[in-house]
C-alpha cells in the first residue's frame, strides 16, 4: 500500500509539472545560412528560475531552406508544422516532449503546388494550407492555391486560386481561414517574393470541397494604398465575421461571405507604412506595426468606431513582425523575424482592458535590457552563432488540454 501511494504521488506530481510548464518554441535560421535550421524551446515558465533560457533545440537535417511561419498556435496533438519557405519544405516536429523535440518528417510540393505558407489544422485532423505556386516559381508563374494533406503529408486534394475573372490581377495565396458555420474559406493573396508584384485580392472557397467561388479586389482606404498586400484573415467569435489585415496598415471585413456575392469593406488605417503579423484576443486586435517598431491593441467590439486602447514601443533595432498569443491571452510573444534584431520579447496583455505591457523580466542573464537575443549563443544541437526567430508559439499545458477534450 505504501508503494502505490508513493507510485501515485510521483504520478500526480509529474503531472502537476506537466500543467505548470510552459515553452516557447522558436522556428529559427542561421543568420550566415551556413547551417542548418532549427527549433529551439525556450523556458518560458514566468516563475522559473531558468526564464528565458533555451532548455532544448534540435537541427533539421540538410542545408538551410530560410525559415518562415509555424502554425499560429501549438496545435493541441504535440506536433507542429513550419516551413522553410525558399526551399519549399515542411518540416513535422514532435514536441510532446519539450525538453526533448525531434524531427517526425518533411516534405515538399504537393500535386505541383509549391511553397507553403499558412497551415490551418480543420476537424478532421488534416490541414488546410495554401502553397503560393504551381508548376514553376518564377514571377510569371501561375498562382497556387489550397491543398489539404494529412499531418505527414499524404496528398488528399487540392483547389486552384487562379481565376479568369481577374486575369490582371497576380494570385499569390498567403494565408487562410476556415469559417465553419458559413461553409467557406478566406484566403488572401501576398507575394512572398516581392519582385513577383503586387497584390490587393481576397478568395473566397467553398470549404466542402475547396471550389473557388469568388476573387475580391480589396477597396483603397484614405491613403489610397490600404488594400496592398493584403495578409492575416481571422474569424471573430461571432462565427461568422471575418476581419483582414494588409500588410500595407489597412483593416477590412468581409461581407456577405453566404452569399455568391463577398465583398470587402474598409475599416481603419493603423499607424505606420508597414503592418505585419496581428493576433485576435477576444474584441482586441493586437498589430505588429513593424515600420514604428511598435505592438498596438485596439477595440474592435464596434467596428465603426475603432480605437486604440494600449501600445508597446520598441526601439528602432526591431520589427516587430510574428505575433503569437498562449492559451488564455495573457502573455502574448514577438519578434521581428529576419528583418529586424534577433530578439524575442515577452508581453503581457489583460483580455479585460486591452492592456499591453512589456515582461522586463523576460531577458537573457546579466542583461540590461529586455528580451531574449539569438544572436551570439551554443545552441543545445551544436550550432554556435547568430540566428533570426520567426515563428515562435506557446507550448500547451495538459490541464488545458485536458480541459478542452485533447
Amino acid at each position: 500500500m505504501r508503494k502505490l501511494v508513493f507510485v501515485l504521488a510521483i504520478f500526480f506530481n509529474s503531472l502537476g509539472f506537466a500543467q505548470s510548464n510552459s515553452y516557447l518554441f522558436v522556428w529559427a535560421g542561421d543568420d550566415a545560412k551556413a547551417s542548418s535550421d532549427f527549433l529551439a524551446v525556450i523556458d518560458a515558465n514566468a516563475k522559473s528560475p531558468h526564464y528565458g533560457q533555451v532548455v532544448a533545440s534540435v537541427a533539421v537535417p540538410g542545408p538551410t531552406g530560410t525559415p518562415h511561419h509555424t502554425e499560429l498556435e501549438m496545435p493541441p496533438g504535440g506536433f507542429l508544422l513550419a516551413n522553410a519557405f525558399e526551399s519549399g519544405r515542411t518540416v513535422l516536429f514532435n514536441l510532446n516532449d519539450p525538453l526533448h523535440p525531434s524531427v517526425v518528417t518533411s516534405f515538399g510540393d504537393l500535386d505541383g503546388y509549391m511553397h507553403p505558407h499558412t497551415y490551418v489544422r480543420i476537424a478532421d485532423g488534416h490541414v488546410l494550407a495554401t502553397f503560393q505556386y504551381h508548376g514553376d516559381h518564377g514571377p510569371k508563374a501561375d498562382g497556387g492555391g489550397i491543398v489539404e494533406f494529412d499531418e505527414r503529408g499524404k496528398f488528399i486534394r487540392a483547389s486552384s486560386a487562379m481565376d479568369p475573372a481577374v486575369k490582371t490581377e497576380l494570385i499569390r495565396p498567403y494565408s487562410l481561414v476556415v469559417v465553419p458555420a458559413l461553409d467557406r474559406i478566406v484566403s488572401t493573396n501576398t507575394a512572398m517574393h516581392e519582385h513577383d508584384g503586387d497584390t490587393r485580392t481576397v478568395q473566397v472557397w467553398r470549404a466542402s470541397d475547396l471550389k473557388l467561388l469568388q476573387t475580391v479586389v480589396l477597396p483603397p482606404g484614405p491613403k489610397g494604398r490600404e488594400q496592398g498586400f493584403p495578409g492575416e484573415p481571422h474569424l471573430l467569435a461571432d462565427g461568422k465575421t471575418v476581419l483582414i489585415h494588409t500588410f500595407n496598415c489597412g483593416l477590412y471585413e468581409m461581407e456577405g461571405l453566404s452569399s455568391d456575392h463577398a465583398s470587402a469593406k474598409y475599416l481603419a488605417t493603423f499607424d505606420g507604412e508597414q503592418c505585419d503579423v496581428p493576433v485576435n484576443i477576444g474584441h482586441y486586435w493586437v498589430a505588429a506595426q513593424s515600420s514604428i517598431h511598435a505592438i498596438v491593441a485596439y477595440d474592435i467590439s464596434d467596428l465603426a468606431h475603432i480605437r486604440e486602447v494600449s501600445r508597446v514601443t520598441l526601439d528602432d533595432k526591431q520589427k516587430p513582425h510574428w505575433l503569437s498569443a498562449d492559451e488564455d491571452g495573457h502573455r502574448i510573444v514577438a519578434n521581428s523575424g529576419e528583418y529586424g534584431e534577433h530578439r524575442l520579447f515577452m508581453l503581457n496583455f489583460d483580455p479585460q482592458t486591452g492592456a499591453l505591457k512589456l515582461d522586463e523580466t523576460f531577458r537573457d542573464a546579466n542583461s540590461k535590457v529586455a528580451g531574449v537575443s539569438m544572436d551570439g549563443k551554443i545552441w543545445p544541437h551544436g550550432f554556435h552563432g547568430d540566428a533570426y526567430p520567426h515563428g515562435t508559439v506557446f507550448s500547451r499545458t495538459a490541464a488545458q488540454s485536458a480541459a478542452k477534450g485533447y
